[in-house]
């Protein structure tokens, strides 16, 4: 097999809508930490909206995860969701988005009571070897259509190296 066609972690986005700052911003960032390992960044709306959000007013916390922690910080939130994954929740481009209902479903987790109960997202972005001409400064250029990682491709990937059930 060609080694330039291995799909690989690029990275895990665990994110949380807190919808505004204050107790709930708080409290998400401290969970997405406790669940991660990794630090959090606090998002921002970019623009007005018609939900009366001001631009530039905190919303969210997501944490980013790359490489190995990416992919160990993966196996625990599939299990969290009993290895299972829709085949609606892929992209046409083979990144998929799995949601977590409770955080104390995350295998190593216990609950907090300053926390209290809360979910959170999940969003997987595969990449191949290459694609980094995409994102380069100089001269960037974009990924052939041969090489786009295609959403059956991902599901049967994750089938493989994750172990998951694709329903």
């Amino acid at each position: 097999m060609n080694p330039m066609l291995g799909i690989s972690i690029d990275k895990v986005t665990l994110n949380m809508g807190a919808g505004g700052p204050g107790e709930k911003l708080e409290k998400s960032k401290k969970l997405l930490e406790k669940v991660s390992g990794e630090k959090s960044v606090i998002t921002t709306a970019h623009k007005r909206s018609t939900f009366g959000v001001a631009k530039g007013r905190q919303i969210g916390v997501k944490v980013i995860a790359r490489g190995s922690k990416a992919e160990e910080l993966l196996k625990r939130v599939l299990e969290a969701s009993g290895n299972k994954v829709k085949a609606s929740q892929f992209d046409a481009r083979g990144n998929f988005s799995i949601g977590v209902q409770e955080y104390i479903d995350v295998p190593g987790m216990k609950y907090d009571p300053s926390i209290g109960i809360m979910g959170f997202d999940v969003a997987v972005t595969l990449k191949r070897a290459g694609y980094r001409v995409s994102k380069r400064r100089v001269r960037p250029a974009r990924i052939g259509k041969n090489h786009v990682i295609t959403r059956e491709q991902a599901v049967e990937w994750v089938k493989e190296k994750m172990g998951a059930e694709v329903v």
